[in-house]
């Protein structure tokens, strides 16, 4: 059961990084992009959280697997940093 609900959040995310990208090719606002990037990275990090928890329960992928999120929302702080104070 846990499979599913990791696989459901990914999907969301991905989901929400699609719409972010549609709404970022029509207006331009650069900060829907830095938030499409830092969804697609939280869409990696339950990706393989559920190869990590699901697939190989063996295998410690904690580092592996929190790397996409801390990229996602390292791109998400720089989009809101030196893109959020201009029009």
């Amino acid at each position: 059961m846990e499979g599913i609900v990791y696989i459901l959040c990914a999907a969301t995310c991905l989901a929400c990084a699609g719409l972010l990208w549609r709404g970022w090719r029509r207006s331009g606002v650069r900060l829907l992009l830095w938030t499409c990037l830092c969804f697609v990275g939280l869409a990696l990090n339950n990706a393989i959280v559920f190869a990590d928890l699901v697939m190989v329960p063996a295998v410690d992928l904690s580092l592996v697997r929190n790397m996409p999120a801390l990229i996602g929302l390292g791109l998400l702080l720089y989009g809101m940093i030196w893109e959020g104070g201009r029009p």
